[in-house]
C-alpha cells in the first residue's frame, strides 16, 4: 500500500532539490567541495544520502516522523545524484561544463522522470 504523505514529500524533494541546486551553482558555479586534493561531485553526496535513508525506507514500514525525514533526505539524494549523471557523462565534468545546455536537460530529463515516476505510482494507487 502507497504511503500518500511520503509519495508527496519525496515527489517535493526531488523537485525542490533540483531546482535550489541549479540555482546555488548557476549564482557560485566554483563553489566545489574539496576533500584533500579530490574534488567531490553531488553526485557523490547524493549516494551517500540515498545509502542513508534508503535503507531504513525498506526495512521499516511503520508510519513515524523520522521515516518522513529520511524520505526527503532519499529524495534530495536522488536528485543530486541524478542531476549530475548526464553532466559527468557527456562532459568533461567542470565548472563551466555543469553549466551547459546538456548538462542542465539532461538533470531536467533524469529528475523529471523520477518526479513523474512518483506521480504516475501516486495517481496509479489512487484508484
Amino acid at each position: 500500500m502507497l504511503d500518500k504523505k511520503r509519495a508527496r514529500l519525496l515527489f517535493a524533494s526531488l523537485v525542490v532539490t533540483f531546482v535550489a541546486t541549479r540555482i546555488a551553482l548557476h549564482l557560485a558555479p566554483d563553489s566545489d567541495f574539496n576533500v584533500g586534493a579530490y574534488n567531490i561531485h553531488h553526485l557523490f553526496t547524493g549516494l551517500l544520502l540515498i545509502t542513508f535513508c534508503g535503507i531504513p525506507l525498506v526495512l521499516f514500514k511503520h508510519a513515524s516522523r523520522v521515516l518522513d525525514v529520511l524520505t526527503i533526505g532519499f529524495g534530495a539524494g536522488l536528485a543530486l545524484a541524478l542531476d549530475e549523471w548526464v553532466y559527468l557523462i557527456a562532459t568533461d565534468g567542470t565548472n563551466a561544463s555543469y553549466l551547459l545546455p546538456v548538462s542542465f536537460w539532461g538533470g531536467v530529463v533524469l529528475v523529471g522522470l523520477a518526479a513523474l515516476y512518483v506521480l504516475a505510482l501516486y495517481l496509479f494507487n489512487r484508484r
